[in-house]
């Protein structure tokens, strides 16, 4: 029973067709397209509006040297937003709870940041290892915290949103494996907690969607720190 809880986050196929290609084929369907109709209907219009408001919303305290990410991030928001809300139907898969997944998101982008900091501004770079005024004992260790702190952030991206969908989709079996079994022995206490497991995947849509954001906002910031 306790291994079974985890096994709907092993990688599985369907007539030899791996389900992970299938989850990472489908969140492109929803990105906008160019149309030659002179008004687009209203499921694109509204996307198109989502999708200015959040880069406004994001873009708006970075100067115009970090716009040039509006594509990228805006495009990998919807990406993981799409990944996180099909994990939430039945019988399908969801690859943002794979750590070596959301590793391979944060690591290059984050990296990407680096090194563009690196390349504009290498003194204001160099600079945030070592605070102005630190007494001189307190230098080296300083530089090793700095240093730690700038290499853990995006393990600790990665294992945001892993942790997050992991947890949230493990709480999702027990609750509803236990309202199951207690239906025919205790039909009363197993409605109450089929109506705790609705509200809880209320919440589980909510924090598919956060997560999204959480993930490209931290990135917007370390781009910001960069340009």
């Amino acid at each position: 029973m306790t291994l079974s809880f985890f096994d709907q986050f092993s990688i599985t196929t369907y007539l030899g067709i791996p389900l992970v290609a299938l989850a990472l084929t489908l969140p492109w369907v929803l990105v906008p397209t160019p149309q030659k109709r002179c008004l687009n209907n209203r499921l694109i219009t509204l996307q198109a509006w989502l999708i200015r408001q959040f880069t406004h919303q994001l873009f708006m305290p970075i100067n115009k040297g970090g716009h040039k990410w509006a594509l990228l991030l805006a495009s990998l928001l919807i990406f993981l937003m799409s990944l996180n809300l099909l994990g939430i139907l039945p019988y399908t898969f969801t690859p943002t709870t794979q750590l070596s997944m959301n590793m391979g998101f944060a690591v290059p982008l984050w990296l990407a940041t680096v090194l563009i900091g690196v390349r504009n501004q290498l003194t204001h770079t160099l600079a945030h290892f070592l605070p102005v005024g630190t007494p001189g004992p307190l230098i080296p260790i300083l530089i090793m915290i700095e240093t730690i702190s700038l290499f853990i952030r995006p393990i600790a991206l990665g294992v945001r949103l892993t942790a997050n969908l992991t947890a949230g989709h493990l709480l999702i079996q027990l609750i509803s494996t236990a309202a199951f079994a207690m239906a025919s022995m205790m039909p009363t206490i197993s409605l109450l907690t089929m109506i705790l497991l609705l509200l809880l995947t209320i919440l589980e849509l909510a924090v598919a969607v956060i997560q999204a954001y959480v993930f490209v906002l931290l990135l917007s910031l370390y781009l910001q720190e960069s340009v």
